[in-house]
This record gives structure tokens, sequence and C-alpha cells, in this order.
């Protein structure tokens, strides 16, 4: 039946422009927009006091699934997109076994045919995200990969990474980068600087996150392909992006809302929930990421969804895996530490998280509200208010920061082509 949404604020268009307007939307598509709509023999929902925006789009997620599917499988991990409002989302390939050939992308698509959400596909850079020879990049193409990476590994390599742009510039494939020098990183556990000294942990330097990126953007100058820099950390790392764009290189890049919203005194108890790679940066960096995300330095906004088993994460610190589950409260956190604190627009943020992904992935007809575009559309309540519990999140893991933290602006309706396919209850 199609469905006829009165009295919302609607984000319209390229601008993300709120205006109150009604929508219509059947067979799956957007067929009329309007301040009024009447039209019979359709279902009526009253969004007043409601945001109606475009479907989120996220350009990074670890579903773990094969091989860790006691943290996340493709089902919960696109419960868990759904109930934070995403309709697209881009899979990482830290799976066992990795996707560096056709078979586990073929199982990835299989498994998700019949769940309503976008599901996209990265396949490795490397065989065995290893870093010592190239995937087949055209067999993972063929396979539906729209991406590919090492996420989680740096390419060490410089020859290699600059056959991979190569070969992927042709196959019109995007090359994302995890920009992190190992022999730097060098088994820190959280960013170097004074709490890192309080604490006692060893630090990752933020020089590892900067040495490894110059390099890459440097490779992508001489190649002329595109490159898309994965959870962008420090502050040098944001004007290293930002004079590569002034200079004409094809960089995007991202950054998480962990980054935008903490630093690294939230590891001062020892609660390894905030335990995370790239690591929290200090209070200057995270500052940085957001005025880079406020000038455009930064092009979108990714969770880097990677959930742990409990089990898992109590442990002593040093011990924890790095991660932290993060798609069901993105949408709410941003919202209460950006929006509703006048530090960001809700129209900017939606382009960081909706019509910016969508260019870069090469979404057609998806991450704007316009006539005759996909019916991918997310209800956002800025009333509702939330207290974060283990209860409320629908992923398997519950390693979410903000466990205890009420939230407002939650997502309360997500439909994908047309169809409502969660609810708040």
């Amino acid at each position: 039946m199609a469905l006829l949404f009165k009295n919302g604020n609607v984000i319209v268009g390229a601008d993300q422009a709120i205006k109150k307007l009604d929508i219509l939307i059947a067979k799956g598509r957007i067929v009329e927009i309007a301040p009024e709509i009447k039209q019979e023999k359709v279902e009526v929902i009253d969004l007043e006091g409601k945001y109606l925006i475009p479907g989120l789009i996220d350009m990074h997620v670890h579903f773990r699934d094969p091989g860790y599917t006691h943290k996340e499988d493709i089902n919960s991990g696109s419960k868990a997109a759904l109930a934070g409002g995403f309709t697209s989302v881009l899979m990482m390939p830290n799976t066992d076994p990795p996707p560096d050939n056709q078979t586990v992308v073929y199982y990835w698509k299989e498994k998700s045919k019949t769940i309503p959400l976008n599901i996209l596909f990265s396949g490795c850079l490397t065989k065995e995200r290893a870093g010592r020879e190239l995937s087949k990049l055209h067999e993972l193409k063929e396979a539906g990969a729209v991406a590919v990476t090492d996420d989680g590994n740096w390419v060490t390599d410089g020859a290699l990474l600059r056959h991979a742009l190569e070969y992927a510039k042709a196959l019109e494939l995007l090359v994302i980068t995890h920009a992190e020098e190992p022999t730097l990183a060098n088994g820190g556990v959280m960013n170097e600087g004074f709490w890192s000294t309080v604490l006692g942990l060893k630090g990752i330097p933020k020089a590892a996150e900067n040495v490894a990126l110059y390099r890459d953007l440097q490779i992508a100058k001489l190649t002329g392909a595109k490159i898309h820099i994965a959870h962008l950390s420090t502050a040098e790392g944001v004007q290293l992006v930002a004079a590569a764009k002034q200079e004409g290189i094809t960089v995007t890049a991202e950054v998480t809302p962990h980054h935008l919203v903490l630093n690294d005194e939230a590891l001062k108890d020892y609660n390894t929930n905030f335990k995370v790679n790239p690591p929290l940066r200090s209070l200057e960096d995270q500052n940085a990421l957001l005025k880079g995300l406020l000038n455009d330095s930064i092009d979108v906004i990714a969770t880097d969804h990677a959930p742990h088993a409990q089990y898992e994460k109590l442990v002593e610190f040093n011990d924890a895996p790095f991660g932290m589950e993060g798609l069901e409260t993105a949408f709410p956190v941003l919202f209460t530490e950006l929006v509703a604190c006048k530090k960001i627009t809700l129209e900017k943020l939606l382009t960081k998280m909706t019509i910016n992904p969508a260019k870069i992935l090469q979404l057609k007809e998806q991450g704007e509200i316009k006539k005759g575009y996909i019916a991918n559309l997310t209800v956002i309540d800025p009333r509702l208010e939330l207290r974060v519990t283990s209860d409320l999140l629908v992923s398997k893991s519950k390693n979410n920061p903000f466990l205890g933290k009420v939230l407002k602006g939650w997502p309360v309706m997500t439909i994908y082509q047309g169809e409502i396919v969660y609810q708040r209850k």
C-alpha cells in the first residue's frame, strides 16, 4: 500500500532545506512532495513534530560474518543498522575467511538478499589483508564489490599501493585506506599524550596516522586515482586532507561519531568500551575534527561499527580488542552532542550522512528526498529521550561507549524501498 507522510519537517533537495511538507510514496519511490497532499486509499502517517530525512548511509561497518558471528552477523548487524535509521551500509572485509576472492562476496550477497537493507561490499585490497600481493580486483568487482581496503591494516608497500590505485582506477573501484604506520603504533593501546602517561598505558603517537596519510596522499597524486581516508583522527590529518584537496588530489575522508564527541580523557577509568583504533585523541584533535567537518575538509561521518562479545571486553585494558559498537546510537549521539548544542546544523550533519556518502559510493537516486528517488527514508523524533542500555540495543554485542547516557533525537521509523522495515516501540 502507498504511504502518505503528513505534517513532517522534511529535509529536501541537495541543499538539505527543512520544510513543512507532505510526502507520498508508492511502489518504492517518492511520487509526490507538496505542502498538502490529499490522496485516497493510502496509509496516512502523521509526523507532527518529527523530521523526515533521507535514509542514513554508513560507509564503514563490521558485521563480522563469516568467522566471528559470536560478535555480530549480517542479520543482527542489519537489524542494528535499521534501528539506527540506516538504509545503506558498506561492509568491511575483516572476516575469516577474508573477501580476497569472489567466494566470500557471493556468500555475503546470498545471505543479504532477503534483508531489507542496501548492503554494499568491500573486498580485500591484498590477499588475506596481508599487504604482500594484490587480490584479484577485477574478480571482486565482477562479484559485486564497490570498494577495496585492508581496513585494520595499512598497506606498507608503497609500490603495491600504487599498483592497486592504478588498477582500481581502471575498474572504478574505491580504494579505502586505514592510515596507521605500524612500527610507530608499535603495540600502543591509546593515544600517546598526557592521559597515556597518567594511566600508564602505551600510547600510539599521532605521527603513526600522519606519516601514513601523507604517503598515501602522495601516491594518490602520483596515480591520479581516487582514495578515501577511513576514520580520520588527528588535527594534522585534517590539515593534510585539506591541503590535498586544494592541490587537486581526488581524496575524500570520513570521521566517526566517537572521534567527534569524545577524547582520550574518556579512558581515565580504564573502560575498555572506549578502546578503539584509531584511538580517541586529544581535545585539540577532537575540536579540529569538528572544524574539518564544518569546513568540508571531511566529507562523511561513518560509524566504524565494531562489535565485540562482552567476555572479550571484560579483560585487562591491554588485552581487550579495539572497537566499539555504534550503529544504533550514531544519530542520537550526534544530535545530542552537536546539533542540540548548536555546534553543527542538522542540514550540515545530514549532508555528511546521506548526500556525500551516496556520491562517493555512486548510489543512484539515493541520499536525498526528491521526486522519483528511491523511498529510503528515516523518521527522527527530536523530542524522544532514551537512556542507552544493553536491553535497548539490538546488536549482538553491547560494547557501546554511551551506555548509561541519556540521548535525544532517536530514529523511530525506517523505510526501505517504500516499506516500513523498522518502527521503535
